[in-house]
């Protein structure tokens, strides 16, 4: 069996997340997060980048840079203001 050192401060981060995630060890918690890393199991995505979403992209970021956006308190009134309508629309 191999070790890898971890310095203090990363060792004991990690021993938090794997007690938080309910694993007994900060080895088992690794052994869990590396066996499912995405980059290596991920197939690749570039095929769903046509040239109709990448125009689409584009055109939302020309229009973010001109401040035609909702900031997140914005939204997050919208959600609520939906939210409420809907309730009130069905009620339970």
């Amino acid at each position: 069996m191999h070790q890898i050192l971890l310095d203090d401060k990363l060792y004991h981060e990690l021993q938090r997340r794997a007690s938080e995630s309910g694993y007994a060890t900060v080895d088992e918690y690794i052994a869990e997060i590396l066996s499912h890393d995405p980059d290596e199991q991920s197939e690749n995505l570039d095929h769903l980048f046509t040239p109709e979403r990448l125009a689409h992209i584009d055109e939302a970021k020309a229009q973010i840079k001109s401040g035609n956006f909702y900031t997140s308190e914005q939204a997050d009134a919208e959600l609520a203001r939906r939210r409420a309508e809907w309730l009130q629309e069905n009620p339970r």
